[in-house]
């Protein structure tokens, strides 16, 4: 572990949360209900211990296998998983993360149950919306998740039979290069969608996961409890 590091991403942080706070207290929202995801993709494990030893108590990656070793060195750790997850990595990453951010289909979210029955675990799952519409991107289309909330149809069966992991909010990707108006009315779109299938479903789901370096500010305007930060706290990823 690097002391001089360490301090350095603690430095960063500290300016990322006074920005956070400003954002927030603008919108008129509590600052403290959301939390920073530390996206250590891209980078060795001593970039995610240095992380761990300035107070950075959650660490996301994008890919199991990469992840495997850094959840093997620091336990302790809260693990989330940020991106795409392929069928064939389902087992490896219940028993590796506490948090899944992109579940993107029934299929899926249906897999990851029964691996969490079988490794005895109880990760938190979020659903990703595709909220831009942007073939680029993963996740439910946003249409199809509002006509789901307005029918009970086919999600709100497939929660109902839900055993051990637990779906507690959703997440989205931000449009590419937008600007501050069009990255507000994304996000604002999924927290709408949010709040429709909680009444649909009669329960809450809690978590908003959007916003990342570029946009975190405008995500936390709008209502995320948790953004994935990576170049803000740890600079550019090696090439």
């Amino acid at each position: 572990m690097s002391p001089a590091a360490a301090t350095e991403i603690g430095e960063r942080h500290a300016r990322l949360l006074e920005r956070l706070s400003r954002a927030a207290a603008a919108a008129g929202r509590d600052a403290s209900r959301c939390r920073i995801v530390a996206i250590t993709k891209g980078f060795g494990i001593d970039v995610a211990r240095d992380a761990a030893a300035a107070g950075l108590s959650r660490l996301g990656e994008n890919r199991v296998q990469e992840a495997l070793a850094k959840v093997a060195a620091l336990p302790a750790v809260e693990w989330h998983l940020v991106g795409h997850l392929q069928s064939n990595k389902v087992r490896r990453a219940v028993e590796a993360f506490d948090w899944i951010h992109s579940v993107d289909s029934l299929e899926l979210l249906a897999r990851v149950d029964r691996a969490a029955v079988d490794a005895g675990r109880s990760p938190a799952i979020l659903l990703q919306v595709n909220i831009t519409g942007e073939a680029s991107k993963s996740g439910f289309a946003a249409a199809w998740l509002a006509r789901e909330a307005a029918s009970g149809g086919n999600l709100t069966m497939a929660l109902a039979g839900i055993r051990h992991a637990r779906v507690v909010g959703l997440m989205a990707i931000g449009r590419d290069a937008a600007d501050d108006r069009q990255a507000r009315d994304a996000f604002r779109e999924l927290r709408a969608l949010r709040d429709r299938l909680e009444r649909s479903l009669g329960r809450l789901l809690p978590e908003l996961s959007m916003g990342m370096s570029a946009d975190c500010e405008q995500a936390v305007a709008e209502g995320a409890t948790l953004v994935r930060i990576g170049r803000a706290l740890f600079g550019e990823r090696p090439a």
